[in-house]
């Protein structure tokens, strides 16, 4: 039973809040029975189990964790056993898409109306930092991710106006940008074509996860039909 914070365990879970540890040691964690079951449900065992009440003291376990509400459980896990799986022919490509829930949202979009991969840019949130993980609900364990450069072609970019309507253009790859800067020229002339989802008038633009949403769910809806 580990009794003291200064434990080697609970140690590294502090380290692995920091991104930079956790591209050095090619860690994460993830807090939460669901979330570790999830994983094990694909074959992929953590690294170290801590578990409230029977290896680590509550208290303890509640003082490293990044939730408002502590789990009972915290497993830490190796990037590397993340890529194991073939990506599918369509997805979504993310660049610059710094918000971690937004991240972590999409790689659960990705799982529900896929399959699908995540294609993710430099400067991407860390898909594997606290808030990315919680937002995926165990869909980090199932969703493929790859390099943005990596995706499959055509690339279909989302632009809130002045693309052709979405339920007329196919591609492999949507192409999503952060909120507020969207997608730079530079990213917009490599695609092959621009699609716009239909708002109501007056309505600026969706949040980049809701464009991810109905840009597989339309995909999937063609399929479903074909």
């Amino acid at each position: 039973m580990i009794t003291s914070a200064d434990n080697k365990s609970l140690k590294l879970v502090r380290r692995l809040a920091s991104a930079r540890q956790r591209d050095k040691l090619g860690l994460f964690v993830c807090e939460g029975e669901d979330i570790v079951a999830a994983a094990r449900a694909e074959g992929i065992e953590p690294v170290e189990v801590l578990v409230a009440g029977e290896n680590v003291e509550p208290r303890l376990l509640a003082d490293v964790s990044t939730l408002a509400h502590p789990p009972r459980m915290i497993g830490i896990f190796r990037r590397t056993d993340l890529e194991r799986r073939d990506a599918p022919p369509t997805g979504l490509g993310l660049w610059r898409v710094g918000d971690p829930g937004n991240v972590g949202s999409l790689i659960r979009t990705a799982d529900s109306l896929g399959p699908a991969f995540v294609a993710l840019s430099d400067a991407c949130s860390d898909p594997t930092g606290p808030k990315a993980v919680r937002a995926s609900m165990g869909a980090l364990f199932r969703v493929p991710l790859i390099e943005f450069d990596d995706a499959p072609r055509p690339w279909i970019a989302l632009v809130p106006r002045g693309g052709e309507d979405l339920a007329d253009v196919d591609g492999a790859t949507f192409v999503l940008g952060a909120e507020r800067e969207g997608l730079p020229d530079e990213v917009l002339a490599r695609c092959d074509a621009l699609a716009t989802i239909r708002l109501a008038e007056g309505a600026e633009s969706l949040n980049v996860a809701a464009a991810g949403a109905i840009a597989l769910y339309e995909r999937a809806r063609r399929r479903s039909t074909a």
